[in-house]
């Protein structure tokens, strides 16, 4: 029968290296009860591949993250059986553990943003502790992001623009699946321009990693789909007739220079110069300069 062993798996640090902890509550029995815990961890979509196996008579079991045999962006499962030792025939069903991803993510895993000036957060993290293997090293990873257009033919502005190009992620104590954080945000760049829905790439790549574990890691990318939004307009031409973002339409004969458009929300405004261009009868102005930040 099934024995509601409940196997989590949980990382620790064992002396400086990264091990995973795999815990299950023993019943209360008699005779007293010794477990086979089989670790895996996830090769391809639906199979696992068999990492290590032991029997034990204690409640949990460790297995390290050295880089080879298991490394940073595996998921990883424990299995636990339970018999007793005068009778080793006769076990209880098998018990899994949710698959526990070892390494960097991002989350939210994909973004979708649209080109209206928001700034999106986006959360690194580590789920396993992050290790000081010598004095002269700092606890901390340091990870440089950057930007991919996947769909961009021309030469233009990027889809996205990110806060930082560089963040680290320091040590702190594991908590609910997170042993270390940092924040970046996304903004989708308006282009002003009709260009449809785009798909970008996030990705973080570490540097300045001695140690081989961390160093063979790579963070699964983000992608983010940016969502088109149409471009408002407003005009002013010939002697000038001006057209307002939302239609109305006045005329303006002066010479001078006027605040053309002005935003309240940020830091945005459009000067437009007027000259006499001539005219025999009445006055007539036409721009003859614009001025924009």
């Amino acid at each position: 029968t099934s024995l509601s062993l409940q196997p989590v798996v949980t990382p620790e640090l064992v002396q400086g290296r990264v091990h995973l902890k795999c815990t299950f509550s023993p019943p209360p029995s008699k005779p007293r009860l010794q477990y086979m815990v089989l670790w895996s961890r996830l090769s391809s979509p639906g199979e696992r591949e068999q990492i290590h196996r032991e029997t034990t008579l204690e409640s949990f079991s460790y297995v390290e993250m050295d880089g080879t045999s298991l490394g940073l962006g595996d998921t990883v499962f424990c299995t636990v059986t339970a018999f007793t030792r005068d009778t080793p025939e006769q076990q209880s069903l098998p018990e899994d553990s949710k698959g526990f991803y070892a390494g960097i993510k991002f989350l939210p895993e994909s973004l979708q943003i649209a080109e209206d000036g928001k700034e999106h957060v986006l959360t690194l993290l580590s789920t396993v502790p992050i290790a000081c293997p010598g004095q002269d090293d700092s606890c901390k990873i340091t990870l440089q992001l950057s930007t991919e257009d996947l769909d961009s033919q021309l030469p233009g502005p990027p889809n996205i623009v990110l806060s930082a190009c560089q963040v680290d992620l320091l040590q702190a104590p594991c908590s609910e699946s997170s042993c270390a954080a940092a924040m970046v945000t996304v903004t989708a760049v308006t282009d002003f321009a009709q260009d449809g829905n785009r798909v970008s790439l996030i990705r973080a790549e570490l540097v300045g990693q001695r140690d081989l574990l961390w160093r063979a890691h790579t963070p699964r990318d983000v992608k983010v789909t940016v969502r088109d939004l149409p471009t408002g307009n407003c005009y002013s031409f010939t002697d000038p007739h001006i057209i307002t973002f939302d239609g109305w339409r006045y005329d303006n004969y002066k010479i001078g220079t006027f605040l053309l458009c002005q935003s309240v929300s940020r830091v945005f405004e459009v000067h437009v110069r007027q000259w006499d261009c001539g005219g025999h009868r009445s006055a007539t102005a036409c721009n003859c300069g614009v001025a924009a930040r």
